[in-house]
């Protein structure tokens, strides 16, 4: 297929080609040319604490299983017997070895065949390098364990660069998770990204939250990533939005309950309950007339009080202006997206096709808390083959009813191509224009071009 018929150059800061989000031509070319060659998240660590414990991670004609295979060491292999090809895995759980439900071939959890039935037959056609287990590249950042199928590929922590310098702080390998839910979408996968990859819809899509959102941003690339921010971090990262009808600013404290109160109904992620406590704590003890850095402050002690109280501790070095630097909402290419801001508590987004089809995705969500010592819940994975089924606060189902409609609007014929803002949806127009990249050159890396 060549690679040269969706350019890059034809991406601009306000403009994205329709074709990608439906042409199975581009899906095809994504099958080929950015899965086996891209860093992708394949699951937690605390998913697989035990010695021999597993995630089968499939990405369209691919599969991995990604198993602790010793105390100190995880790894990852092809998930296919070299015998007939028959998976070795599926979903998650714990082997002391793998074993071919087809003939009984037999690995080890580093990968060696360790049993051939009538082994004899073959004579010395066997060589051990051809019947062990395919492996996979594995490394680990913030509790994330990555996996990549091209051996040439460069370290993660080449690929991150250079958001883990914003973000390493705040310790995500300390976080466990509250919840975890997927739901297959009947779109694109990078439909779903977009969606949450901006904050430009939040005045049209979740207007509950103006009352204490000023809700314009800004975005930028970072290398192949990209950082989406309120401009008002600066300022106070609470106040009324100036798109609502001009009248005097309450007292932080009200802002801060409103959106304890509309997070905890409304997303039921990133806002702790610790959070949630605090926020109730700020209602009940501070004065109405405490200026709003005071505030702010308060509700900020109340948080590490609690933090130290129940065991899970607060990251140590993580200042305001770090906090503020980081931004709220990091794309990490190519699949996915967390929103860090209230440093507990981080919504993280993982979304990747479903098989072939360009219009369906598997979009994986996670609650991750920081929980002191075994504090955090058992793990329960919900999937959903429907976004109607579940329950949902508001705020993702008001995403979740759009995102079928604008997967829908992309086949108009009255619809050119997306028209998107330069300043506050650069993040998405940037990422079409490095996924286009990569397809041409997986290892031409883009440069750092924004900071903050």
């Amino acid at each position: 297929m060549p690679n040269d018929k969706y350019s890059p150059d034809e991406v601009r800061d306000d403009f994205v080609p329709k074709e990608a989000y439906y042409a199975q031509d581009f899906a095809d070319l994504e099958a080929e040319k950015l899965w086996p060659f891209v860093w992708q998240l394949a699951c937690r660590a605390e998913e697989i604490p035990n010695v021999g414990d597993y995630v089968t991670y499939n990405i369209v004609d691919d599969s991995i299983v990604v198993i602790r295979s010793s105390e100190t060491e995880i790894k990852a292999y092809h998930n296919v017997c070299p015998h007939r090809a028959r998976r070795l895995t599926a979903g998650c759980g714990n082997n002391k070895q793998f074993v071919c439900p087809f003939h009984g071939w037999r690995f080890g959890l580093d990968g060696r065949n360790i049993k051939v039935i009538d082994k004899s037959d073959w004579g010395d056609c066997l060589k051990d390098e051809d019947i062990q287990l395919s492996e996979v590249q594995c490394q680990s950042w913030g509790g994330c364990v990555f996996i990549n199928m091209d051996a040439n590929a460069e370290p993660l922590l080449d690929f991150l660069s250079p958001m883990p310098d914003y973000c390493e702080k705040f310790e995500f390998e300390k976080l466990r998770f509250q919840w975890y839910k997927t739901v297959v979408m009947p779109s694109n996968w990078k439909t779903v990204l977009g969606f949450f990859n901006e904050f430009y819809h939040v005045q049209q899509a979740h207007p509950q939250l103006l009352e204490f959102t000023d809700d314009y941003s800004n975005s930028g690339e970072f290398g192949r990533h990209s950082q989406t921010w309120f401009e008002s971090e600066g300022a106070l990262p609470f106040r009324r939005s100036p798109r609502l009808p001009a009248r005097a600013e309450p007292p932080m404290k009200d802002h801060i309950v409103s959106f304890a109160e509309q997070y905890k109904e409304d997303l039921r992620t990133m806002l702790t309950p610790r959070n949630y406590a605090a926020a109730m704590r700020v209602r009940d003890e501070v004065p109405a007339e405490t200026g709003p850095i005071e505030t702010l402050t308060k509700w900020g002690e109340f948080q590490m009080e609690a933090a130290a109280a129940d065991g899970s501790g607060w990251p140590e070095g993580l200042t305001p202006e770090y906090i503020e630097r980081s931004g709220l909402d990091w794309h990490v290419f190519p699949n996915t997206i967390f929103l860090h801001g209230f440093v507990d508590g981080v919504l993280w987004y993982r979304v990747r096709p479903n098989g072939r089809d360009p219009e369906s995705c598997i979009f994986d969500i996670w609650s991750l808390v920081r929980y002191g010592p075994g504090q955090e819940p058992p793990l329960e994975r919900e999937f959903y083959a429907d976004w109607r089924d579940g329950d949902w606060g508001l705020i993702f189902r008001q995403d979740f009813e759009n995102i079928p409609e604008v997967q829908k609007g992309f086949k108009s014929r009255g619809f050119k191509g997306e028209r998107t803002n330069p300043v506050q949806e650069r993040s998405v127009s940037s990422f079409h224009r490095v996924l286009r990249q990569f397809l041409q050159d997986p290892y031409d890396k883009p440069p750092v071009t924004r900071q903050r």
